[in-house]
């Protein structure tokens, strides 16, 4: 009896054979289409987008370095910031001990 029904209702809800010579219809494409836009929508809402904002964030704060302005690095070197030319950085790491980095190197301004 159970079976029964079950059969039925997996009949009922099966799409109609195709006609045409095989040829997949609008239905077919929609349901692949709509979940993979909904997955792309996922991804840029989960992760593409909050991403993006971390990234400007950090472009904003190595783009507002100024003289005097403590610092680490990504390689994870403490210094104070003595020049800013361009994409380099002069940094003041010990008593008369000076190192060039690269802006995009700057990890941290320390408060």
């Amino acid at each position: 009896m159970m079976h029964e029904l079950i059969i039925n209702w997996v009949i009922a809800m099966s799409p109609p054979p195709s006609q045409g010579g095989g040829q997949q219809g609008p239905g077919m494409l929609l349901s692949f289409v709509i979940p993979m836009v909904f997955v792309g929508l996922i991804f840029y809402f989960v992760l593409i987008k909050p991403q993006k904002k971390q990234h400007q964030e950090v472009q904003k704060m190595r783009d507002s370095l100024e003289e005097g302005a403590s610092i680490i690095t990504t390689g994870g070197i403490h210094g104070v910031v003595k020049k800013v030319k361009d994409d380099i950085v002069t940094l003041q790491i010990a008593d008369n001990v000076r190192i060039k980095v690269n802006r995009t190197s700057i990890g941290t301004i320390k408060e």
